[in-house]
């Protein structure tokens, strides 16, 4: 088989398992309904029942924005691996999410009325101050970026800001608002939410897409690239913001979840290869796969109470970090 045929079928299966998935997280829950009244939930002009209701105004939203925050994390990982020419880097562990985590906290604790979209731009904010302090520390003495450095200061900051955005929960007792972020949920999605920050999110992943055909140039020299009329530099400014935005934002809405964003490109690169032309599309269908299937089994493991579904995910994430350290270690 070819490899354009194998890819395009590739993609063409995962598209086909994320809907599938989508509407067994429609249809099940602290209810389950029928497939029928999905269907009518999704096509009437009005809703008639209260299962309908349930589906329009509650389940669709939250499906809907698992789906977005998991293509975004899956894409942010995909972006700093690129970038950091490191392939155990991912938002989490390279600090961007404690630093919108630690802004979020900040928010809550002296500007508790902020609007949604005002603490989501704070949050973006503290991710990327997050990020310019983690590439500083790991060029500080060298021309390029060092990965062994960079996952290292990113470690350490994560850890700091996350020590910090703890103790201010302690001391001004935001430990039960902070519970959400902390573990992950997407309870909280509503459709107010998605139209407030969707279009954000979907912007920064076209960008993703429009970026994917150059990120191999990122494992080039500065000089090799310099020599095919390509600029790395640019090139990694411009992969940086984009997995800032997509990491605030998803941070904003759903709390810190990590390991998507390591995982899943590995996953893709495996299924169709190392091109990131291919691999990044497959990258974001199956972050958005991983996500709504997580929260699916969130919601069905103790109903009716939910299970934070970033949980479920760490289950998953801690193994397949181990054994890509491990793979990394030997193939060193």
């Amino acid at each position: 088989m070819k490899t354009t045929t194998k890819t395009w079928l590739v993609l063409g299966l995962s598209v086909g398992v994320l809907l599938i998935v989508m509407l067994l997280s429609l249809r099940f829950g602290a209810d389950q309904v029928r497939t029928a009244t999905v269907w009518q939930a999704l096509t009437a002009s009005k809703t008639t029942t209260l299962n309908q209701q349930i589906i329009r105004h509650i389940r669709v939203p939250r499906v809907l924005g698992a789906a977005l925050i998991g293509a975004a994390l899956a894409g942010s990982g995909a972006l700093m691996q690129a970038v950091t020419r490191n392939p155990l880097a991912d938002s989490g562990l390279l600090g961007i999410n404690a630093g919108a985590g630690l802004m979020l906290t900040l928010c809550l604790a002296f500007w508790p009325h902020l609007s949604t979209l005002q603490t989501t731009g704070w949050a973006v904010v503290g991710a990327a101050v997050s990020a310019g302090l983690i590439f500083m520390i790991s060029t500080a003495r060298h021309v390029q970026l060092d990965p062994t450095i960079l996952v290292l200061a990113g470690i350490a900051i994560s850890s700091l800001l996350t020590a910090i955005s703890e103790g201010l929960a302690l001391v001004l007792q935001l430990k039960q608002d902070l519970a959400f972020w902390y573990f992950g949920g997407l309870g909280a999605v509503s459709w107010s939410q998605l139209n407030l920050l969707g279009p954000g999110l979907v912007v920064g992943l076209l960008l993703t897409l429009l970026l994917a055909p150059q990120l191999n140039l990122a494992y080039l020299t500065d000089d090799n690239a310099q020599s095919l009329g390509k600029s790395l530099p640019l090139l990694r400014g411009l992969a940086l913001v984009c997995a800032v935005i997509l990491s605030g934002i998803s941070v904003a809405l759903v709390g810190t979840i990590s390991f998507v964003g390591l995982m899943i490109p590995h996953m893709s690169r495996w299924l169709v290869g190392a091109s990131y032309r291919y691999s990044m599309p497959l990258t974001l269908i199956l972050g958005a796969t991983l996500t709504v299937g997580a929260d699916l089994i969130a919601r069905l493991v103790n109903p009716p109470h939910e299970t934070p579904f970033g949980i479920i995910i760490s289950l998953i994430g801690v193994p397949c970090f181990i054994y890509l350290a491990r793979k990394e270690s030997t193939t060193a």
